[in-house]
């Protein structure tokens, strides 16, 4: 069995575990959320730390919602001290931070209270060692979510405490250095990001004469535009539709080598080739799929995450599903390209305008994106802008794919270090140089 598969299954029972360096094991609930009485407003009352609280931070300093005296009762739920280590048992599988608050947490958490011969610092950096061997197991498994007689039962290493603490302070300094130097690396690429966000913008907004004469649009998003410019709905240049998702328990509508059929998660780079599954012939019939050809741009429109109104070149003839939109130019007014650059400048505009209230929040509609007003060069100029906008790219992508590069490397050796140093794979002389 690999050490991935035998991290949370059955073990030797001589095999020493996290519960033989475990004084408490603290649960978390979660207070009925239609009780006003269980949940405070703005600071008052006691933090309660969800998931999205801490599965991107080494420390809790905050959290989106706050819990009265009455809904830490409701679930004889802990207030935790500052320096309690939380664990994530769902979603952010394996994922471990410190509490730097008094606070309380929820059902997919667990809070570690330890013996006095453990270093709680290093039980930090083993936990971090192991959440990617915990993410694979789950994988491999198709294992749901860890649970409190899992996480007891993972492997923990016996080392003294002396040692314990020796290892989690060298690890202290040096991922220190390493996120220094990937906070400055993630910086440059916001840099460009900004850069080429700013470029596009003014480029699909203003056009490429800075003496052309302006007017204003009428629509906030897009400010002032060239005078010679047009303001026209898409669905006066383009067909909108979207997609759906056949029965999957209907093997008749799926197969290896069918007709592409795109996900939301194409949006995430352009232009959009590669098909997550493939329908049938029968799936496109009865389950009216549309067929759509090249030149197109396709939309995200469902969902909280980042890829809502963000946009893709169709790249391939594929159908879609239905937290996608395509908008298919069916006159040659309108460029593709052109198109898609300015469905990225509208980005935040798309975001707003699908988050009012009602049974559409949190989405967009094909109706709002065909009733969208945009702006219309005429389309020689379009093509002039998307030219001028690609060469520009081409001089700074290879900076970016090489900060990138490098970011990925640094990631990798802060992971690596982490693992060499808990499995004592770095003799503890070397971490005193």
């Amino acid at each position: 069995m690999s050490r991935q598969i035998a991290l949370t299954g059955n073990t030797h029972r001589d095999t020493p575990r996290l519960k033989h360096v475990l004084s408490g094991l603290i649960s978390g609930g979660t207070p009925d959320t239609n009780n006003d009485d269980y949940w405070a407003d703005g600071d008052e009352g006691v933090a309660w730390v969800s998931i999205g609280d801490m599965s991107t931070k080494a420390r809790v300093t905050a959290t989106e919602k706050m819990i009265t005296d009455s809904g830490i009762a409701s679930k004889r739920l802990r207030i935790m001290p500052p320096g309690t280590l939380i664990f994530s048992m769902y979603a952010s599988m394996g994922h471990v931070a410190e509490l730097a608050i008094p606070a309380t947490i929820n059902q997919a958490l667990l809070g570690f209270e330890f013996g006095i011969h453990v270093d709680p610092a290093f039980v930090k950096w083993w936990l971090r060692h192991l959440q990617p061997l915990l993410v694979a197991e789950a994988s491999s498994n198709t294992q749901d979510n860890l649970n409190a007689d899992k996480v007891k039962n993972l492997p923990f290493p016996k080392i003294h405490i002396c040692h314990q603490t020796f290892i989690a302070n060298y690890l202290d300094r040096e991922t220190a250095r390493i996120d220094g130097l990937i906070a400055e690396k993630e910086r440059m690429l916001a840099l460009l990001e900004e850069k080429r966000a700013a470029l596009i913008s003014r480029a699909v907004t203003r056009g490429l004469d800075p003496h052309a004469p302006l007017k204003p649009s009428g629509h906030e998003w897009l400010g002032e535009i060239p005078a010679h410019w047009e303001i026209q709905p898409i669905k006066y240049l383009a067909v909108v539709g979207n997609g759906s998702t056949p029965s999957v328990e209907n093997a008749d509508y799926w197969d290896d080598e069918g007709y592409p059929w795109l996900n939301s998660s194409v949006v995430n780079v352009s232009p959009a080739t590669n098909a997550s599954r493939f329908v049938t012939e029968a799936a496109l019939r009865e389950c009216h799929l549309p067929t759509i050809q090249p030149p197109a741009v396709l939309v995200g429109i469902t969902g909280q995450g980042k890829t809502r109104g963000m946009a893709s070149v169709m790249g391939i003839e594929a159908t879609i599903n239905q937290h996608l939109a395509f908008i298919k130019p069916r006159t040659q007014e309108l460029d593709t390209e052109f198109l898609y650059y300015l469905l990225g400048h509208a980005y935040a505009f798309l975001r707003s305008d699908s988050d009012g209230a009602g049974s559409t929040k949190g989405a967009i509609t094909c109706e709002q994106l065909a009733n969208m007003k945009i702006p219309v060069p005429p389309g020689d100029e379009q093509i002039e802008i998307c030219t001028r906008i690609r060469q520009s790219l081409d001089v700074s992508e290879p900076l970016r794919s090489e900060i990138q590069t490098s970011l990925d490397l640094l990631t990798e050796r802060r992971s690596a270090l982490i693992t060499a140093a808990v499995t004592g794979q770095i003799p503890l002389e070397e971490m005193q140089a």
